[in-house]
């Protein structure tokens, strides 16, 4: 018995087909029975019946697959052990980030860590924070940065900047006399929000109960999955929405959108690093973590340098 025949047995086990075992193994058909039967004569039983609903575990084929299914698994960690053992002068490091950290944060983090650790390679996903989040309780990835915190019992998650959502309108817009709106003013108005799940759109729904708007009041004229999208949408005149700041600096600089200060209504947030309670990170990741937490300001403010 070998880890390439197990291999063999789980895939034509899962398929019911010896064909699609040997598609899914890159083997010939003709192969695949071959390690089959070598299975079965080193166990002494016949582990798969061949019916015309294809092949089906025997009872004792079912007891193998459960085993099989567990140590191909443990081998498959076996080099990752060995390369995070290693230490990061040769690491693949994958990671999430929701909207702003993935556009922003992240790519900012990028030259201090390979200047310093020029053998990591960093994998980036992107997403909202319901996705960084689902990929992180999955082990796709080691570490995820988003914009707020979710109750979550397995995951742990370290302040590392604070953000400031502000409100923005198309440039021309009434509201672009300087002066601050009354808050009562935004259930008039056309709204372009982040999709659910989005962390920017949950402070700022958040900011908006505790200053007594509804949000569900809003006029929302559209829901859209990405910090850009939504800033084309407010350019467009299709409405104003509740962004972070350093996401639209450049914007506001070339008069591209006007920022519409709003009475006694200020939207904070926290970014997080979001990791897996009582798991050991890697080498590379605690380094990028360690490079988060250096870069952005002592003070906790959110600036990124042009």
């Amino acid at each position: 018995m070998n880890l390439k025949q197990l291999e063999i047995f789980i895939k034509v086990a899962e398929s019911g087909s010896f064909s699609k075992g040997a598609e899914a193994t890159f083997i010939t058909q003709s192969t695949v029975s071959q390690h089959i039967s070598a299975l079965e004569s080193e166990f002494g039983m016949k582990l798969l019946d061949r019916t015309g609903k294809g092949a089906l575990p025997t009872e004792g084929g079912k007891i193998l697959l459960e085993r099989a299914r567990k140590l191909v698994e443990y081998a498959k960690e076996i080099p990752i052990a060995l390369a995070r053992f290693k230490g990061i002068e040769e690491a693949v490091l994958n990671i999430a980030g929701s909207s702003i950290p993935g556009e922003y944060m992240i790519p900012a983090a990028l030259p201090l860590l390979i200047d310093r650790f020029p053998g990591v390679t960093i994998v980036l996903r992107q997403g909202d924070s319901h996705d960084v989040l689902g990929k992180l309780l999955s082990e796709e990835v080691e570490l995820g940065v988003v914009g707020g915190r979710f109750d979550e019992d397995t995951l742990e998650f370290t302040p590392f900047a604070e953000d400031e959502l502000v409100l923005i309108a198309r440039a021309g817009h009434r509201w672009g006399e300087g002066e601050a709106i009354r808050k009562e003013e935004l259930l008039g108005e056309p709204v372009v929000l982040r999709e659910t799940g989005s962390g920017t759109g949950k402070a700022a729904a958040q900011a908006l109960r505790d200053a007594g708007i509804d949000p569900t009041k809003l006029r929302v004229a559209a829901h859209l999955g990405s910090n850009e999208a939504v800033k084309r949408a407010v350019m467009a005149g299709i409405g104003v929405s509740f962004v972070s700041a350093v996401s639209v600096r450049h914007e506001l600089e070339q008069g591209a959108l006007i920022q519409v200060p709003v009475d006694r209504v200020s939207i904070k947030r926290q970014f997080y690093l979001a990791s897996r309670k009582g798991r050991e990170m890697s080498p590379a990741a605690e380094a990028f973590r360690g490079i988060m937490l250096e870069i952005f300001r002592g003070d906790g403010q959110l600036t990124i340098d042009s």
